[in-house]
């Protein structure tokens, strides 16, 4: 069946051909009128007319736009030096000079008028709208911008963002703005303010972090530091966690990324500034705290599930007893009594989670795992904070329901997004402003994302020289000599130590101590009671005292 032609499609066409062959025929018309007026050839006429129609048509293009511009300036807002300038330079060479580390006067800065009247910041509201932190039709005031340069270290850029958006646009995009900078994301440091959601101060450095190391700190600047530093932040500034009251850490990395130095440099600072502590040290790497044996009140260089279990049961002990003295308190409505504070650090811990197969040894590191999780959890109240670090930052190393405990999070150098999440937590990379620990410099021993209060740093822990960490224990050390009550605990250590001997038989302390009695069992509890200490083995069976435990007992409070 032919198809029907639609009605008046036929005289459409018609139309449009007559109205064409008018137009030709008017067009030829003026060619020729202009030919015979100035006595030109048929290409000439052409050339001269379609020259013309140009020349009309960007006269008024440049009217067009020429004129509201004109209108809209406002007087003092920018030179005409900057204006030519910036007409010059691309967006990306603008936002390159922003991060070139010049002083600001230096930086081409114009501010234009936006349709709302408001002077926007051209560089500014370019990024953002490019990386899409804001929408094309919204700007960066420029009344809300400050830019300023740190000699040595970058430039900061304090500004805030269009109404309706917040700093959180800014965050989620920050690899983006650091390859708008042309550098990497650890070149970044996001600041975020509690007061406005719109606040944003961005630091882009100059140099790649942590280029050059900088010293290790004074004990005065330890000491008046708000809170316990644990390195230098990327301006070198020292930078830490304000108190590990109720808190513990939790430290992850590769192996030979610094991990023992940083902790070291903790221990350190803690000496120096956190006033008095009891310090629990279980060393898995076998000489990696060994600095601190003498301040401890128990030190155990071990890789053993059962030498945990053993320092776990003896904590757990001071743990229950605390929250025995809290719960008489409150019924007797007597102040919250003040706890001395403990440290337990816990060197290579992943050594303590593996079984070697057998029923024995998987039923004890289950016990390990349940003793682990109930220390840290229950010990936020009663002063008792634990300081975990290990070397295979994998799903198997830390049993979850131990890593979910720790408030602090420290993690190094990794290969992969899945060992980040192990140290960092799993909805870490959900947080504000994250930092991937797989971006960090492995040659940069030390170099940490530290992850509390949910924020995100990055630091690199203190290298302390090894005289200044022994000045530090041998000063503590005297005090606490000093500062021992005289009492036959501290005359049984004068004995020991002026016999030279670190264990004395219970048949000889006795006597020394002015107990008399002949029957040995009966002498043993006696001197047991004195002292507050519970007797040892030493060689062949022989029950006696250690040295260590004596000044350990003597150095601890409740």
């Amino acid at each position: 069946m032919a198809r029907k032609q639609k009605p008046g499609k036929g005289e459409d066409t018609y139309g449009q051909a007559a109205g064409a062959i008018g137009g030709l025929v008017i067009v030829f018309g003026v060619l020729a009128t202009i030919k015979d007026k100035l006595g030109l050839s048929w290409p000439a006429t052409v050339l001269l007319t379609a020259g013309a129609l140009v020349a009309l048509g960007y006269l008024a293009w440049r009217i067009r736009w020429g004129l509201p511009r004109l209108w809209a300036r406002q007087p003092g807002a920018s030179t005409a030096a900057q204006q030519a300038a910036l007409k010059q330079e691309s967006p990306i060479q603008a936002v390159a000079a922003m991060a070139s580390g010049a002083p600001v006067g230096a930086v081409p800065v114009a501010v234009e008028a936006s349709p709302s009247g408001d002077a926007r910041h051209p560089q500014l509201t370019m990024l953002l709208s490019r990386i899409g932190a804001i929408a094309s039709n919204e700007h960066v005031r420029a009344g809300d911008v400050t830019i300023e340069t740190l000699p040595g270290i970058g430039t900061v850029y304090d500004f805030l963002v269009p109404e309706g958006r917040t700093h959180d646009d800014v965050a989620k995009r920050l690899d983006r703005i650091a390859s708008m900078f042309g550098v990497t994301r650890l070149h970044l440091k996001l600041e975020t303010s509690r007061k406005s959601e719109r606040h944003v101060r961005l630091l882009v450095l100059s140099e790649p972090p942590f280029s050059s190391p900088f010293p290790s700190p004074t004990r005065q600047e330890i000491q008046t530091f708000a809170g316990v530093p644990l390195g230098h932040e990327v301006t070198g500034r020292l930078a830490g966690v304000p108190t590990f009251d109720k808190a513990s850490l939790l430290v992850a990395g590769m192996t030979q990324m610094g991990k023992t130095t940083l902790v070291n440099g903790l221990i350190t600072c803690l000496l120096i500034a956190y006033g008095e502590f009891d310090l629990y040290l279980l060393d898995g790497k076998l000489c990696g705290l060994t600095k601190f044996e003498k301040l401890a009140v128990r030190y155990e260089a071990s890789d053993d599930p059962a030498v945990m279990e053993s320092m776990l049961d003896e904590l757990l002990v001071r743990v229950d007893d605390r929250y025995t003295q809290l719960q008489d308190a409150i019924r007797n409505r007597q102040p919250v009594p003040v706890f001395k504070p403990v440290f337990f650090v816990i060197d290579e811990a992943a050594d303590f989670y593996t079984d070697n197969g057998t029923k024995e040894s998987k039923e004890q590191v289950r016990r390990v795992t349940d003793k682990s999780r109930s220390l840290v959890a229950k010990s936020l109240e009663s002063g008792i904070s634990t300081v975990m670090l290990t070397q295979r930052p994998a799903k198997d190393a830390i049993p979850v329901k131990v890593r979910d405990q720790f408030l602090y999070r420290m993690c190094l150098y990794v290969a992969s997004e899945g060992s980040a999440k192990v140290a960092l937590g799993d909805s870490y990379f959900d947080t504000v402003a994250p930092i991937h620990p797989a971006l960090l410099d492995p040659e940069i021993k030390g170099q940490a994302v530290l992850f509390a209060n949910g924020s995100s740093t990055l630091i690199r822990g203190f290298n302390f020289a090894d005289e200044f960490i022994w000045g530090v224990v041998d000063e503590v050390h005297a005090r606490r000599e000093s500062a021992i009550p005289d009492s036959p605990l501290k005359q049984a250590i004068d004995i020991m130590r002026t016999d030279g001997v670190e264990f004395m038989a219970t048949a000889e302390l006795a006597p020394a101590l002015g107990i008399t009695e002949s029957d040995p069992a009966e002498r043993g509890k006696q001197l047991s009671r004195l002292l507050g200490v519970p007797a040892d083995k030493g060689a062949k069976g022989v029950r006696g005292y250690r040295l260590a435990d004596l000044t350990a007992a003597a150095l601890s409070g409740s």
